[in-house]
Protein backbone atom coordinates (compact mmCIF):
# COMPACT_ATOMS: atom_id res chain seq x y z
CA UNK A 1 0.00 0.00 0.00
CA UNK A 2 2.79 2.43 0.96
CA UNK A 3 4.63 1.59 -2.24
CA UNK A 4 1.50 2.33 -4.27
CA UNK A 5 0.97 5.64 -2.47
CA UNK A 6 4.59 6.62 -3.02
CA UNK A 7 4.34 5.77 -6.71
CA UNK A 8 1.13 7.79 -7.05
CA UNK A 9 2.72 10.76 -5.28
CA UNK A 10 5.81 10.48 -7.49
CA UNK A 11 3.73 10.44 -10.69
CA UNK A 12 1.58 13.34 -9.47
CA UNK A 13 4.64 15.40 -8.52
CA UNK A 14 6.43 14.67 -11.79
CA UNK A 15 3.44 15.49 -14.00
CA UNK A 16 2.69 18.59 -11.93
CA UNK A 17 6.26 19.83 -12.37
CA UNK A 18 6.05 19.15 -16.10
CA UNK A 19 2.78 21.06 -16.34
CA UNK A 20 4.28 23.98 -14.43
CA UNK A 21 7.28 24.14 -16.77
CA UNK A 22 5.08 24.01 -19.87
CA UNK A 23 2.69 26.70 -18.61
CA UNK A 24 5.41 29.08 -17.41
CA UNK A 25 7.55 28.47 -20.48
CA UNK A 26 4.79 29.11 -23.01
CA UNK A 27 3.55 32.22 -21.20
CA UNK A 28 7.05 33.69 -20.98
CA UNK A 29 8.28 32.67 -24.43
CA UNK A 30 6.15 34.92 -26.62
CA UNK A 31 2.55 36.11 -27.11
CA UNK A 32 2.14 33.47 -29.82
CA UNK A 33 3.21 30.61 -27.56
CA UNK A 34 0.79 31.98 -24.96
CA UNK A 35 -1.95 31.87 -27.60
CA UNK A 36 -1.01 28.26 -28.40
CA UNK A 37 -1.34 27.40 -24.69
CA UNK A 38 -4.76 29.05 -24.47
CA UNK A 39 -5.93 27.18 -27.54
CA UNK A 40 -4.73 23.88 -26.08
CA UNK A 41 -6.55 24.55 -22.79
CA UNK A 42 -9.70 25.65 -24.63
CA UNK A 43 -9.82 22.66 -26.97
CA UNK A 44 -8.90 20.16 -24.26
CA UNK A 45 -11.39 21.54 -21.74
CA UNK A 46 -14.24 21.77 -24.25
CA UNK A 47 -13.60 18.20 -25.40
CA UNK A 48 -13.85 17.00 -21.78
CA UNK A 49 -16.99 19.08 -21.24
CA UNK A 50 -18.71 17.39 -24.18
CA UNK A 51 -17.44 14.01 -22.97
CA UNK A 52 -19.28 14.63 -19.69
CA UNK A 53 -22.38 15.58 -21.70
CA UNK A 54 -22.31 12.29 -23.59
CA UNK A 55 -22.14 10.40 -20.30
CA UNK A 56 -25.51 12.02 -19.54
CA UNK A 57 -26.97 10.27 -22.59
CA UNK A 58 -27.07 13.37 -24.78
CA UNK A 59 -25.19 13.73 -28.06
CA UNK A 60 -23.98 17.30 -28.59
CA UNK A 61 -21.67 18.10 -31.46
CA UNK A 62 -18.01 18.30 -30.51
CA UNK A 63 -15.98 19.48 -33.47
CA UNK A 64 -18.13 22.41 -34.60
CA UNK A 65 -18.50 24.06 -31.13
CA UNK A 66 -14.79 23.50 -30.46
CA UNK A 67 -13.91 25.21 -33.75
CA UNK A 68 -16.12 28.15 -32.72
CA UNK A 69 -14.46 28.26 -29.30
CA UNK A 70 -10.95 28.18 -30.76
CA UNK A 71 -11.97 30.87 -33.25
CA UNK A 72 -13.18 33.14 -30.44
CA UNK A 73 -9.86 32.77 -28.61
CA UNK A 74 -7.87 33.52 -31.79
CA UNK A 75 -10.07 36.52 -32.60
CA UNK A 76 -9.64 37.83 -29.04
CA UNK A 77 -5.86 37.65 -29.50
CA UNK A 78 -5.81 39.70 -32.70
CA UNK A 79 -8.33 42.22 -31.43
CA UNK A 80 -6.35 42.71 -28.21
CA UNK A 81 -3.11 43.25 -30.14
CA UNK A 82 -4.77 45.86 -32.35
CA UNK A 83 -4.36 43.77 -35.48
CA UNK A 84 -8.13 43.49 -35.93
CA UNK A 85 -11.18 45.57 -35.11
CA UNK A 86 -13.59 44.38 -32.39
CA UNK A 87 -16.16 44.17 -35.19
CA UNK A 88 -14.43 40.99 -36.34
CA UNK A 89 -16.17 39.23 -33.45
CA UNK A 90 -19.36 39.52 -35.52
CA UNK A 91 -18.50 36.22 -37.24
CA UNK A 92 -19.22 34.38 -33.97
CA UNK A 93 -22.90 35.40 -33.91
CA UNK A 94 -24.08 33.48 -37.00
CA UNK A 95 -21.66 30.66 -36.14
CA UNK A 96 -23.25 30.17 -32.71
CA UNK A 97 -26.83 30.63 -33.88
CA UNK A 98 -26.22 28.10 -36.64
CA UNK A 99 -26.20 25.51 -33.85
CA UNK A 100 -29.97 26.00 -33.58
CA UNK A 101 -30.33 25.38 -37.32
CA UNK A 102 -28.20 22.24 -37.09
CA UNK A 103 -30.46 21.11 -34.24
CA UNK A 104 -33.40 21.02 -36.65
CA UNK A 105 -31.74 18.14 -38.47
CA UNK A 106 -30.85 16.26 -35.28
CA UNK A 107 -32.99 13.13 -35.28
CA UNK A 108 -32.23 12.29 -31.66
CA UNK A 109 -34.79 13.02 -28.95
CA UNK A 110 -32.19 15.10 -27.11
CA UNK A 111 -31.77 17.81 -29.75
CA UNK A 112 -32.74 20.64 -27.39
CA UNK A 113 -30.39 19.38 -24.68
CA UNK A 114 -27.66 19.02 -27.31
CA UNK A 115 -27.95 22.69 -28.28
CA UNK A 116 -27.82 23.76 -24.62
CA UNK A 117 -24.64 21.74 -24.03
CA UNK A 118 -23.02 22.97 -27.25
CA UNK A 119 -23.59 26.63 -26.42
CA UNK A 120 -22.78 25.95 -22.77
CA UNK A 121 -19.29 24.73 -23.68
CA UNK A 122 -18.62 27.89 -25.68
CA UNK A 123 -19.86 30.24 -22.94
CA UNK A 124 -18.40 28.30 -20.01
CA UNK A 125 -14.94 27.64 -21.46
CA UNK A 126 -14.12 29.49 -24.70
CA UNK A 127 -15.30 32.96 -23.65
CA UNK A 128 -13.32 32.96 -20.35
CA UNK A 129 -10.22 31.71 -22.18
CA UNK A 130 -10.63 34.46 -24.76
CA UNK A 131 -10.79 37.08 -22.00
CA UNK A 132 -7.74 35.59 -20.31
CA UNK A 133 -5.86 35.68 -23.63
CA UNK A 134 -6.63 39.38 -24.03
CA UNK A 135 -5.61 40.50 -20.54
CA UNK A 136 -1.80 40.65 -21.01
CA UNK A 137 -2.01 42.09 -24.54
CA UNK A 138 -2.17 45.54 -26.03
CA UNK A 139 -1.51 46.93 -29.48
CA UNK A 140 -0.07 50.31 -30.39
CA UNK A 141 0.50 51.28 -34.04
CA UNK A 142 0.78 47.65 -35.13
CA UNK A 143 3.25 46.74 -32.38
CA UNK A 144 2.26 44.05 -29.90
CA UNK A 145 2.74 44.99 -26.26
CA UNK A 146 2.80 41.76 -24.29
CA UNK A 147 3.02 41.75 -20.48
CA UNK A 148 3.29 38.08 -19.45
CA UNK A 149 3.66 39.06 -15.78
CA UNK A 150 -0.06 39.94 -15.72
CA UNK A 151 -1.10 36.44 -16.76
CA UNK A 152 1.53 34.83 -14.54
CA UNK A 153 0.28 36.85 -11.56
CA UNK A 154 -3.25 35.55 -12.14
CA UNK A 155 -1.93 31.98 -12.33
CA UNK A 156 0.11 32.44 -9.14
CA UNK A 157 -2.97 33.75 -7.33
CA UNK A 158 -5.05 30.75 -8.45
CA UNK A 159 -2.33 28.35 -7.29
CA UNK A 160 -1.90 30.23 -3.99
CA UNK A 161 -5.62 29.91 -3.35
CA UNK A 162 -5.49 26.15 -4.02
CA UNK A 163 -2.48 25.58 -1.77
CA UNK A 164 -3.74 27.86 1.00
CA UNK A 165 -7.19 26.26 0.98
CA UNK A 166 -5.71 22.75 1.07
CA UNK A 167 -3.25 23.39 3.90
CA UNK A 168 -5.70 25.38 6.00
CA UNK A 169 -8.46 22.85 5.38
CA UNK A 170 -6.26 19.91 6.41
CA UNK A 171 -5.06 21.69 9.55
CA UNK A 172 -8.24 23.43 10.73
CA UNK A 173 -11.12 22.28 8.52
CA UNK A 174 -14.27 21.56 10.55
CA UNK A 175 -17.27 23.26 8.95
CA UNK A 176 -18.28 21.96 5.52
CA UNK A 177 -18.42 24.56 2.75
CA UNK A 178 -20.61 22.70 0.26
CA UNK A 179 -20.93 19.11 1.43
CA UNK A 180 -23.48 18.10 -1.22
CA UNK A 181 -21.03 18.89 -4.03
CA UNK A 182 -17.56 18.64 -2.47
CA UNK A 183 -17.45 16.94 0.95
CA UNK A 184 -13.76 17.74 1.51
CA UNK A 185 -14.02 21.53 1.26
CA UNK A 186 -14.38 23.53 4.46
CA UNK A 187 -15.09 27.13 5.37
CA UNK A 188 -11.73 27.26 7.14
CA UNK A 189 -10.01 26.16 3.94
CA UNK A 190 -12.01 28.70 1.95
CA UNK A 191 -10.92 31.64 4.12
CA UNK A 192 -7.35 30.33 4.25
CA UNK A 193 -7.25 30.16 0.46
CA UNK A 194 -8.68 33.68 0.08
CA UNK A 195 -6.12 35.05 2.55
CA UNK A 196 -3.24 33.41 0.66
CA UNK A 197 -4.59 34.67 -2.66
CA UNK A 198 -4.84 38.25 -1.35
CA UNK A 199 -1.30 38.02 0.04
CA UNK A 200 0.17 36.67 -3.19
CA UNK A 201 -1.89 39.20 -5.15
CA UNK A 202 -0.37 42.02 -3.13
CA UNK A 203 3.13 40.63 -3.69
CA UNK A 204 2.48 40.38 -7.43
CA UNK A 205 1.17 43.95 -7.43
CA UNK A 206 4.35 45.17 -5.72
CA UNK A 207 6.49 43.24 -8.23
CA UNK A 208 4.58 44.75 -11.16
CA UNK A 209 4.67 48.31 -9.80
CA UNK A 210 6.06 48.97 -6.29
CA UNK A 211 3.34 51.32 -5.10
CA UNK A 212 0.54 51.13 -2.51
CA UNK A 213 -2.05 51.55 -5.25
CA UNK A 214 -0.74 48.56 -7.22
CA UNK A 215 -0.60 46.41 -4.08
CA UNK A 216 -4.19 47.35 -3.22
CA UNK A 217 -5.48 46.69 -6.76
CA UNK A 218 -3.81 43.29 -7.02
CA UNK A 219 -4.80 42.37 -3.47
CA UNK A 220 -8.38 43.01 -4.55
CA UNK A 221 -7.80 40.92 -7.65
CA UNK A 222 -6.60 38.13 -5.36
CA UNK A 223 -9.91 38.20 -3.50
CA UNK A 224 -11.93 38.23 -6.74
CA UNK A 225 -9.95 35.36 -8.24
CA UNK A 226 -10.06 33.27 -5.07
CA UNK A 227 -13.80 33.59 -4.45
CA UNK A 228 -14.83 33.04 -8.08
CA UNK A 229 -12.25 30.27 -8.41
CA UNK A 230 -13.83 28.32 -5.56
CA UNK A 231 -17.15 28.41 -7.38
CA UNK A 232 -15.36 27.26 -10.53
CA UNK A 233 -14.07 24.22 -8.68
CA UNK A 234 -17.51 23.50 -7.24
CA UNK A 235 -19.18 23.78 -10.64
CA UNK A 236 -16.76 21.30 -12.16
CA UNK A 237 -17.31 18.94 -9.21
CA UNK A 238 -21.05 19.25 -9.78
CA UNK A 239 -20.62 18.30 -13.44
CA UNK A 240 -18.54 15.26 -12.57
CA UNK A 241 -20.89 14.15 -9.79
CA UNK A 242 -23.83 14.34 -12.19
CA UNK A 243 -22.30 11.51 -14.23
CA UNK A 244 -20.45 9.69 -11.46
CA UNK A 245 -16.85 10.23 -12.54
CA UNK A 246 -13.82 11.22 -10.46
CA UNK A 247 -11.80 13.05 -13.13
CA UNK A 248 -12.85 14.93 -16.25
CA UNK A 249 -10.02 13.28 -18.20
CA UNK A 250 -6.67 11.54 -17.87
CA UNK A 251 -4.36 13.75 -19.91
CA UNK A 252 -2.36 14.69 -16.79
CA UNK A 253 -1.23 11.61 -14.80
CA UNK A 254 -2.20 12.02 -11.15
CA UNK A 255 -4.07 15.26 -11.82
CA UNK A 256 -6.93 14.25 -14.12
CA UNK A 257 -7.92 16.33 -17.11
CA UNK A 258 -7.80 19.92 -18.28
CA UNK A 259 -11.00 20.85 -16.46
CA UNK A 260 -9.70 19.31 -13.24
CA UNK A 261 -6.62 21.54 -13.30
CA UNK A 262 -8.04 24.75 -14.75
CA UNK A 263 -11.64 24.85 -13.50
CA UNK A 264 -10.91 27.66 -11.04
CA UNK A 265 -9.05 29.70 -13.65
CA UNK A 266 -11.87 29.31 -16.18
CA UNK A 267 -14.55 30.77 -13.92
CA UNK A 268 -12.23 33.37 -12.40
CA UNK A 269 -11.32 34.79 -15.83
CA UNK A 270 -14.53 36.77 -16.58
CA UNK A 271 -14.69 38.09 -13.01
CA UNK A 272 -11.09 39.31 -12.87
CA UNK A 273 -11.38 40.71 -16.43
CA UNK A 274 -14.42 42.73 -15.36
CA UNK A 275 -12.65 43.78 -12.15
CA UNK A 276 -9.66 45.20 -14.03
CA UNK A 277 -11.91 46.80 -16.65
CA UNK A 278 -13.88 48.64 -13.96
CA UNK A 279 -10.78 49.58 -11.95
CA UNK A 280 -8.88 51.05 -14.89
CA UNK A 281 -11.81 52.84 -16.53
CA UNK A 282 -13.19 54.57 -13.43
Amino acid sequence: MNRLLNKTLYIRTLSGAGLLIVVLGTVLWSPYSMLALMLLLTIGSMNEFYRIARLKQVTPLRLYPIIIGAGIVITSFFVATGAASPRVFAWALPAVFALFIVGLYDKNDTHVENIVWEIGGIVYIAVPMALLTALPLNGVYGTIIYTPSILLSILFIVWANDVGAYLTGVAFGRRKLFERISPNKSWEGFFGGVACAILVGGICGYALAPSPNSILIWGGAGAVIAISGVFGDLIESMLKRSVGIKDSGNILPGHGGFLDRFDALILAAPFVYTYFTVIFTC
